[in-house]
């Protein structure tokens, strides 16, 4: 793999992460039937909630899948295997191609709750082209960061305690940025402030990508 170039690289280790997934599957149907028990539950407890709760409790259901499909990235790959990545391939190659399997498992994911919710919770979304781009934007969002805290946790001899105590206070802005910029797919009112809102979002992930970058070597070299 070394002479290949960087990009041939990302997408070698990107096709390996999704050729273990097809195979296990274990993860997969685990936040399979996370989501349908847990968009089951609610529509047991509250039936059809109005738009804001509806909107709220879908990104609660979005942060836990992110926990659940996106954290255990790294947890899966043990210290033998990352020694063998370390000496063939460049620690950003190796960063680089996590951050892509991670967002297209948590789009994948993303459009699996969009569809439990709608079918057990109701559709009171009034735009859901705008809704499924806010889902894909918010995925991708929540795997970017999760991938990083995931990174840190995972040369920590795996603490997931520590992923949770530094993901709090990351999280939050995340979810209440999402939370706001969604809700304009259930009102006909145009939201002044929305433009805003998209670029704050956008510059947190390309913030967190670029921190996933510089951190990341200094981590591997652990």
């Amino acid at each position: 793999m070394k002479k290949d170039n960087p990009l041939r690289q990302t997408l070698t280790l990107v096709k390996k992460d999704l050729t273990l997934e097809l195979r296990q599957q274990y993860a997969f149907y685990g936040v399979l039937l996370y989501i349908v028990a847990t968009v089951f539950v609610i529509n047991l407890m509250m039936g059809r909630p109005d738009d804001k709760v509806w909107n709220a409790l879908f990104w609660v259901i979005q942060l836990f899948v992110a926990v659940n499909a996106v954290a255990k990235s790294f947890m899966q790959e043990n210290r033998g295997r990352l020694l063998y990545f370390y000496s063939i391939v460049n620690s950003r190659v190796f960063i680089a191609a996590k951050l892509i399997y991670n967002t297209i498992l948590m789009a994948l994911m993303s459009i699996i709750a969009l569809i439990c919710a709608v079918a057990f919770l109701g559709n009171p979304i009034l735009h859901p082209a705008y809704f499924i781009g806010m889902v894909l934007l918010g995925g991708t969002s929540l795997s970017l960061l999760f991938t990083m805290l995931a990174a840190i946790a995972a040369q920590a001899n795996h603490n997931a305690a520590l992923m949770a105590v530094m993901g709090f206070p990351l999280i939050m802005p995340v979810l209440m940025l999402l939370a706001n910029i969604s809700l304009s797919a259930f009102v006909t009112v145009y939201q002044p402030e929305l433009p805003r809102m998209f670029l704050l979002l956008g510059g947190m992930d390309i913030l967190v990508i670029a921190l996933t970058m510089i951190l990341f070597p200094f981590l591997w070299k652990d």
